[in-house]
């Protein structure tokens, strides 16, 4: 059953992702910290991964000299390997109840939503050769084609809490990916953010939100319920409260974006009732690089 579910997932996320080029995380600064990694640029460098053979010239390295190729030949031949750059792409999904709310305007959660948008970032990533991880668990960053599943297993049957990220120490150049309703006080928004973008890691936010939450559509007398707590109120004339929810609700959004700025990551909305593909040419864009930087102007 659980490995259904993952793979109906998965299946999702790569329908998604199959319209764009394979996601390249920008190798910000990263030029001059060549090491082992898994980050192919197609030229020769340090690394593991096999490239090409090329004749021998002058003033090669003779350590770099095929044997076994050579003998097959009446040449010698250099045996050169694909330069690499180490970058993880870190995921998080908030774990917030509060991402399972789907209004009338809806067809799927916030939660849903943010697990598919996740994972087809992450298959585009793995297509071209990063490592991709989840924060806060103890999923080895990995660039395989099985990690997927393992990714969708993890957001699947991750359990519910109010928790944000944890301060952790991300290595130098990772790129930090995060989904989530943001409704938090935004102090402790502030702490959790500021703890994790030290040491030159880049991140970017995506508020989710379900359009009932930005507009407040509803009529009359209606019963609000906290979704992880027991408060409750009833509101005789909802209609009469809609302008001054709006408004703290866009407060807080410009609270959580001011935090992002300050940090030096970007900051994007996603509604529930927005083709998904949308914001995910836009995370493209942003994360692959410089080549496509008009997203930002039409949706960050």
């Amino acid at each position: 059953m659980q490995d259904r579910a993952s793979l109906a997932l998965n299946d999702r996320a790569e329908t998604l992702s199959s319209a764009l080029p394979a996601l390249l995380v920008e190798a910000h600064r990263i030029a001059a910290t060549v090491i082992m990694g898994v980050h192919g640029r197609k030229r020769s460098g340090p690394g593991e991964t096999f490239w090409q053979y090329r004749p021998y010239s002058f003033g090669d390295n003779v350590q770099q000299i095929d044997w076994h190729r050579s003998a097959r030949s009446d040449r010698v031949f250099i045996r050169e390997n694909e330069w690499e750059a180490a970058n993880t792409l870190w995921l998080w999904i908030s774990p917030s109840v509060a991402m399972t709310f789907q209004s009338h305007l809806a067809s799927v959660t916030k939660a849903d939503r943010a697990k598919l948008l996740a994972l087809a970032i992450a298959n585009l990533a793995i297509r071209a050769n990063e490592r991709v991880s989840l924060l806060g668990t103890n999923l080895v960053p990995a660039h395989s084609r099985p990690a997927l599943l393992r990714l969708a297993q993890t957001l699947i049957w991750a359990p519910s809490s109010d928790a944000l990220p944890a301060a952790v120490r991300l290595p130098k150049f990772s790129t930090v990916l995060m989904f989530g309703d943001f409704l938090e006080k935004p102090d402790r928004i502030a702490r959790s953010l500021s703890s994790i973008a030290g040491n030159g890691v880049a991140g970017h936010i995506v508020q989710v939100c379900d359009p009932a939450e930005e507009t407040l559509p509803y009529q009359g007398r209606v019963q609000f319920e906290e979704m992880a707590g027991p408060l409750s109120y009833m509101a005789g004339k909802t209609e009469s409260l809609r302008e001054a929810y709006q408004a703290k609700f866009q407060n807080q959004r410009e609270e959580v974006r001011g935090i992002a700025r300050r940090i030096g990551w970007s900051f994007a909305v996603h509604r529930t009732d927005e083709p998904p593909l949308r914001i995910l040419h836009a995370l493209h864009g942003l994360i692959g690089g410089e080549k496509s930087r008009t997203h930002q102007a039409r949706t960050f």
